[in-house]
């Protein structure tokens, strides 16, 4: 694994130019095909897109999606202490129960779209440092945690759905998204778990504090200074995902900030993930912009875990379906064009 050799967090933008590329001749195959299909060119808008997308980073002219896995890493946070969220921090605990047994939305959506669905505790009752006091983890916890990532992806999938559970991590998501891409912390920061207007300006001043303290840091410092470990396990699981060839869907708000180091530490090691759904959190649509990323749906959700990217899947099921399953002009004794 790529990441087991990694000492040092400095040496992590060095990975980038190790992955592997997008497969430019699968995908002309895919629009080849596309070409020949019992329907007017380019009349099926983004599936036939969508259906390039995977054919180039699978590395296969028809591509499958056989095998969907989801992972949903959780964890702890310091920031907590400052009273950024109304909910307790046993409740992420109590919601990984609720994953393990079935009874959360993604685990529905999951089902619905025919995807497992793993979830990865990352040491709950050791919550990670405040970060208006100190970095949230050092190198070791960082490195920890991006492995752990990195080692919880199947590498026989065919597409990779990410979520996260955290309570304090929209916090935790503004903050690396504000460290990355500039602006105020005002911009990046939401309602979260349901903070209200007094709530959201607390939020703001905690992440500016935040910010001052953890200043002019390389990326992959970034993510260790105001991160927490399902950030850098997420940030793992793109990398080992890329690795395998491996098409990941990114969830929405703090999902996507989870990456924005890896954004900032190379660009590239993004070009594999597509962004599910426009969470409804007022920084994603800064953070979409900043990453040139247009998402595969837009209903207003909000939850996390993942769930907008599984609804995003059976999109992609439906782009393949009728790539794989039409007939061409030929096939059907139809005139073409």
């Amino acid at each position: 694994m790529i990441l087991d050799a990694l000492t040092s967090l400095d040496a992590l933008p060095e990975l980038a130019p190790r992955l592997p590329a997008f497969d430019e001749d699968a995908a002309a195959a895919v629009r080849a095909r596309q070409a020949t299909l019992t329907k007017p060119p380019g009349s099926l808008g983004r599936l036939e897109t969508f259906a390039g997308f995977l054919a180039g980073w699978q590395g296969r002219a028809m591509p499958r999606l056989d095998r969907a896995q989801a992972l949903v890493f959780a964890g702890n946070h310091g920031v907590c202490a400052q009273r950024v969220n109304p909910f307790p921090q046993a409740v992420t605990a109590q919601m990984v129960a609720n994953f393990e047994a079935g009874g959360a939305a993604i685990n529905q959506l999951c089902t619905l779209a025919g995807a497992d669905l793993s979830v990865v505790p990352l040491a709950l009752d050791t919550p990670t440092a405040d970060i208006t006091e100190a970095p949230a983890m050092d190198e070791g916890e960082t490195l920890a945690a991006l492995r752990t990532g990195a080692g919880a992806v199947d590498p026989g999938a065919d597409v990779l759905i990410l979520g996260e559970m955290g309570i304090g991590n929209s916090t935790i998501a503004a903050a690396l998204s504000c460290a990355v891409f500039g602006g105020a912390p005002a911009d990046w920061v939401g309602r979260g778990t349901g903070a209200d207007a007094a709530a959201i300006a607390h939020k703001a001043d905690v992440v500016g504090r935040a910010l001052a303290r953890h200043a002019d840091l390389s990326a992959p410092r970034i993510l260790a200074a105001l991160g927490g470990r399902e950030q850098a396990a997420i940030c793992g699981a793109v990398i080992a995902a890329r690795m395998q060839r491996i098409p990941v869907l990114l969830d929405g708000f703090i999902c996507t900030a989870s990456v924005a180091p890896l954004f900032a530490a190379g660009p590239a090691f993004l070009d594999h993930c597509m962004i599910g759904h426009a969470s409804a959190e007022p920084g994603h649509a800064w953070l979409v912009a900043a990453l040139d990323r247009r998402p595969v749906l837009d209903l207003g959700m909000a939850l996390g875990e993942g769930t907008g990217a599984a609804l995003a899947l059976l999109i992609l099921r439906g782009a393949l379906a009728c790539h794989a399953g039409m007939a061409t002009f030929d096939e059907a004794g139809i005139s073409g064009a």
